[in-house]
């Protein structure tokens, strides 16, 4: 059997099962193109290790491809495709953990300034959508595809709430969303391009057309540039445009122990905004800063020398 016609079968498989496997068909396809024509039985373990290692030190990423293609071969060995996997068995640690960055209130305003930049450009986004999406980012902590995928009937600006439609865990949830970017939602619309249709995406190109994850990621990074915005530590990444979501939650953190709130109790709240199926997602995106841990240790001295634990 050919290793395209074993993954479409996989494919078929999974999402005969309710999943979406978006991502992981990617990755497989990307292992389709990486060995080209083959036979399923005369994949030898040295291509898939090349495959696994791609360029650069092992990150998590290798990890994910790994978990893929061991799904798949257990898939293809329980029916027979083949006899045994060729992936292999022992699976390195990454070289680092990777940390998210946590973008200052002083770098947001110079990428929001740097927006302007988008007019002078062959982009397709304007600077007003840049700006949009920017502000719609870190005003709700929505993942860039859930941004994207908003559409006129989804942005209730009349009751200030936003509805995120079947995301990453297949659940809609609604947004509330406060005055300011409320105000800035409404400006955007006035202006933008584009038929008014109710499923029209909110997000639009200069033309009026749906803005793809790769546009508005490649858009990121010049602005990044443009704005001087960069990690001076050791990661392999530059900030991403996913960063503004881990923003948005050590932020929010930050301004309820400022304001003295029993943090504790509002975590759940902002795991159910963020739209994770638990706590210990949330807190993976709560990356400890130098302010964020400066309040945490300023409330615990606090308890400890016998003040409320608020």
């Amino acid at each position: 059997m050919k290793l395209a016609d074993a993954v479409a079968r996989y494919v078929e498989h999974k999402q005969s099962m309710g999943m979406r496997f978006h991502t992981e068909r990617r990755t497989l396809k990307s292992f389709c193109q990486w060995l080209g024509e083959t036979d399923l039985a005369q994949i030898e373990p040295d291509p898939v290790r090349a495959f696994l290692a791609g360029t650069g030190p092992v990150t998590r990423f290798w990890q994910r491809k790994h978990e893929v293609l061991a799904g798949f071969y257990r898939f293809a060995v329980a029916r027979g495709y083949v006899t045994n996997s060729p992936l292999p068995r022992t699976v390195p640690k990454p070289s680092q953990h990777f940390v998210p960055y946590i973008f200052s209130l002083a770098e947001l305003k110079r990428l929001l300034d740097a927006t302007e930049s988008c007019e002078h450009s062959r982009g397709a986004m304007t600077a007003a959508t840049c700006r949009t999406l920017l502000l719609l980012l870190y005003g709700t902590g929505l993942r860039i595809s859930e941004a994207l995928s908003l559409t006129l009937a989804d942005v209730d600006l009349d009751r200030a709430f936003l509805v995120v439609r079947e995301s990453k865990f297949y659940k809609t949830r609604l947004l509330p969303i406060g005055p300011d970017l409320q105000g800035i939602l409404s400006q955007y619309l006035a202006r933008r391009p584009g038929d008014r249709a109710a499923d029209s995406r909110f997000i639009v190109s200069r033309t009026g057309t749906a803005v793809s994850r790769a546009a508005a990621e490649g858009t990121f990074c010049r602005l990044r540039q443009h704005a001087n915005v960069l990690r001076h530590d050791d990661a392999r990444y530059q900030p991403r445009l996913h960063d503004i979501r881990h923003t948005f939650a050590v932020h929010r953190l930050v301004s309820w122990y400022r304001a003295g709130a029993d943090v504790q109790r509002l975590l759940p709240h902002l795991a159910t905004y963020l739209g994770h199926v638990n706590i210990a997602a949330t807190q993976r995106y709560l990356t400890l800063t130098p302010e964020l841990l400066g309040e945490a240790s300023e409330r615990f001295e606090r308890y400890a020398m016998g003040g409320h634990h608020d």
